[in-house]
C-alpha cells in the first residue's frame, strides 16, 4: 500500500430523502477550488450514507431520490484531474432505508430494543447485523463501487465486533446447542460475525483490486487487539476532541497506533460540536493545533466536514482548513517516515483486560490518568499491549489494576532482568488470582487499605509540594516493606464517612495515624499503593502529578532523553528519521 497523505478530509454527506435538488449546486471549478484552498491532498467521498441512499446510478442500491447525477463520479473526476485522491465511504452498520424493509435484519440488545436509535418511535439510525442476508447486500454494494469507479480506497463505517441478540443471532447459537442469551456465548459470536464480514469485504474487493486499501471504522482501535487493528490495510484514528472523545483520547490512541507498524492518521473534524453539524466552525488555531497534534505524534491528518445537500463547498470551511494544512504542508518532509523516541512504555489496562468482556466499551481511568500526567509532564512514552517488546524503554509503568498471569509476570520479570525498571500502583503485580506481590517490589501485601480517602505524607522532597499530608480519594493497598526503603508514608483519616461519623462537608482530616509505607523505591522499582492515576483522571490533583514526575525522573536519572521548562499544557514528542540521520522534536502549546 502506497503511504497515506498528509492532508485528508473525510466528507461526510448523509443526507435526507425529505431534502430536494441534491447536488444542484455542485460546480467541478468551485470543488477544485475549494480542495485547493483547503491544501487538500486526499477527500474521502461517499458511495452510500447512514439514510442509504447512494450517489451515483447504482444497481446494487438506490440513488437518492432528488439526485439526477453521478455525484460520487463527478466528484472523482474533477478531484483525480488535480492530484487529489479519492477513498470512497460507504456506510456499512447503518443504512436506515434497510431497516424500514427488513427489520429482521437489525441488531438487537438483550432486551430487544434496537442501536442507534432505541426503536423506531425515536429520531436516528438503527444498527444493522452483519449474520443476516443484508451483508449480501452491502457486499454487491462494495463490488459494484470497486469496479465501477476508480477510487483510493474503501471507508466502512460503523462496524465492530458486538454481541447481538437478534433472531438470526439467537438461531445461530441455538443449533449450535449453545444458549443465545448468555452474554460469553453471544460475545464469541460477534467476534465471528464480525471477522466473517472483514473477511467477505476483502475476498470481494481482491477479486478486483488486489490490495486496494480498506478501513473499517468503529470510533475507537481497541489496544490489544493486533488482530482487529490488522483486518484493516491501515488505521484511521477517529478523534474529535470537541465532539465526545476529548484532548486527551487522541494521545492516548495515538501513541498505542505507533507500536502496531501500520499507516494511521488523525480524524478531527471543522465542527464547533461533532459531526452533522451544519453552520459549526472552529478557530483556525483549533484546527492548527489539532493537526499539529497529529504529526506529533507520528501520524498523518484527517479533518471532517459535512458537504450541503446542494454539493456546494463552503469558502469558509476550506478556509480554515487551508490554514491547518498549509502549515502541515510545510512540514511534511519534517514529519514522514518517522517512529516515536520513548524512554517510557505505559502498559494500558484496556489492552490486558481484553478477557473480561464487560470491560470492552468501557472508560479505563487508569490509562486516561496516566496518558494525562505523561502528557503534562513531558515525558516521552509509548503505549503498549502486552505483545510489544518491553526492552525498548528504560520505564515500564504499571498503572493501578495490572495483576498478573503467569505469562506477563515472566515477560515483566525478563524485563527486569535486562536492566528494566518498573512504576507499580495499587494492585499492579499483584498475582492475577491471590493478594501475593508476583514482582519483588520491596513490600508485601497486608490488607486492603480500610480508610477512603486517604492520606500521603511525603518523606522527600518534591518541588513545590512538601510539609504536609495529601488527599488520596482513591483505593490503596496496605503493605509492608520486605527489601524496599520508604520515602513516604499512608495516613488513615480519623474515619470513613458514615451516617454516624462524618466530619465538615466532605471527609475526615488526616489523623496522624501511620498505615504503612506510601512510596516504595527499591534498585529497579519504585511502588506506590494508590490508585493514583484513576484518581488523577477523576480529581487532577497536582500533588499526583508532582509525585509521579519524581518517581519518573528517578526512576529514569541520567537517561531521560528530554528536558523542557515547557508549561504543563503544553506538548512534547520527539520522533526519528533514520533515513535522514535526525530526531525531531515537536512543541505544542495551546
Amino acid at each position: 500500500m502506497k503511504p497515506l497523505r498528509f492532508r485528508q478530509i473525510h466528507l461526510d454527506f448523509h443526507t435526507s430523502e425529505k431534502i430536494e435538488n441534491i447536488g444542484k449546486g455542485f460546480d467541478k471549478a468551485q470543488f477544485q477550488d475549494m480542495l485547493r484552498k483547503g491544501h487538500i491532498d486526499s477527500i474521502t467521498i461517499f458511495s452510500k450514507c447512514h439514510h442509504g441512499w447512494a450517489y451515483h446510478p447504482s444497481k446494487a442500491n438506490q440513488i437518492h431520490p432528488h439526485l439526477n447525477f453521478d455525484l460520487l463520479g463527478a466528484m472523482i473526476d474533477a478531484a483525480h484531474e488535480i492530484g487529489v485522491n479519492t477513498p470512497i465511504y460507504l456506510s456499512a452498520g447503518l443504512d436506515e432505508k434497510v431497516t424500514r424493509s427488513h427489520p429482521e435484519w437489525l441488531f438487537r440488545n438483550k432486551d430487544e430494543s434496537t442501536t442507534w436509535a432505541a426503536n423506531f418511535s425515536a429520531s436516528g439510525f438503527h444498527l444493522l447485523c452483519f449474520n443476516s442476508p443484508y451483508l449480501d447486500v452491502l457486499l454487491r454494494q462494495i463490488e459494484e463501487v470497486v469496479t465501477t469507479y476508480d477510487g483510493d480506497g474503501i471507508f466502512l463505517d460503523i462496524v465492530n465486533p458486538k454481541p447481538c441478540y437478534c433472531q438470526n443471532c439467537v438461531r445461530t447459537l441455538l443449533d449450535e446447542g449453545k444458549d443465545p442469551y448468555n452474554e460469553e456465548n453471544a460475545i464469541e459470536l460477534g467476534e465471528r460475525v464480525y471477522a466473517n464480514y472483514t473477511k467477505r469485504v476483502r475476498e470481494t474487493i481482491d477479486a478486483h483490486k488486489p490490495g486496494l486499501p480498506v478501513f473499517h471504522n468503529a470510533g475507537h482501535i481497541t489496544k490489544g487487539r493486533h488482530d482487529l487493528a490488522h483486518m484493516n490495510t491501515h488505521l484511521e484514528l477517529e478523534s474529535l476532541p470537541t465532539g465526545g472523545w476529548g484532548y486527551d483520547h487522541f494521545p492516548l490512541s495515538a501513541r498505542y497506533a505507533q507500536t502496531l507498524g501500520m499507516d494511521f492518521l488523525g480524524m478531527t473534524g471543522k465542527f464547533h460540536t461533532c459531526w452533522g453539524e451544519f453552520g459549526g466552525f472552529k478557530h483556525p488555531n483549533a484546527l492548527k493545533y489539532e493537526t499539529s497534534l497529529s504529526i506529533a505524534n507520528g501520524s498523518k491528518c484527517s479533518i471532517g466536514d459535512q458537504l450541503h445537500p446542494s454539493g456546494f463547498m463552503d469558502p469558509l470551511t476550506y478556509e480554515i482548513i487551508g490554514e491547518a494544512y498549509r502549515d502541515v504542508e510545510v512540514k511534511e518532509p519534517w514529519v514522514s517516515d518517522v517512529v516515536s523516541v520513548a524512554d517510557i512504555g505505559l502498559l494500558s489496562y484496556e489492552s490486558v483486560n481484553l478477557v473480561s468482556a464487560t470491560n470492552r466499551d468501557c472508560h479505563f481511568p487508569m490509562d486516561i490518568g496516566a496518558n494525562r500526567m505523561l502528557l503534562q509532564s513531558h515525558m516521552l512514552y509509548d503505549i503498549l499491549d502486552t505483545e510489544a517488546d518491553f526492552s525498548k524503554y528504560k520505564v515500564l509503568i504499571l498503572p493501578d489494576t495490572i495483576r498478573l498471569n503467569n505469562a506477563l509476570r515472566e515477560k515483566i520479570q525478563a524485563y527486569i532482568d535486562q536492566g528494566g525498571k518498573i512504576l507499580a500502583t495499587g494492585e499492579s503485580g499483584l498475582d492475577l488470582t491471590e493478594n501475593k506481590f508476583s514482582l519483588d517490589l520491596g513490600v508485601q501485601w497486608e490488607s486492603k487499605c480500610l480508610h477512603t480517602p486517604n492520606y500521603f505524607r511525603p518523606e522527600m522532597t518534591l518541588p513545590i509540594f512538601n510539609g504536609s499530608s495529601f488527599i488520596f480519594y482513591c483505593d490503596a493497598e496496605k503493605v509492608s516493606l520486605t527489601n524496599g526503603s520508604s520515602q513516604a508514608r499512608m495516613e488513615q483519616s480519623y474515619f470513613n464517612r458514615t451516617t454516624f461519623h462524618f466530619c465538615s462537608h466532605q471527609h475526615a482530616p488526616n489523623s496522624s495515624v501511620d498505615d504503612g509505607p506510601g512510596f516504595v523505591v527499591t534498585d529497579n522499582s519504585i511502588y506506590i499503593p494508590w490508585k493514583i492515576f484513576s484518581d488523577f483522571a477523576k480529581m487532577g490533583s497536582l500533588p499526583q502529578r508532582e509525585i509521579i514526575t519524581y518517581a519518573l525522573d528517578l526512576l529514569l536519572g541520567e537517561q531521560k532523553t528530554l528536558i523542557t521548562n515547557l508549561p504543563s499544557q503544553g506538548i512534547v514528542t520527539m520522533m526519528s528519521q533514520s533515513q535522514d540521520h535526525r530526531d525531531v522534536v515537536h512543541v505544542l502549546y495551546a
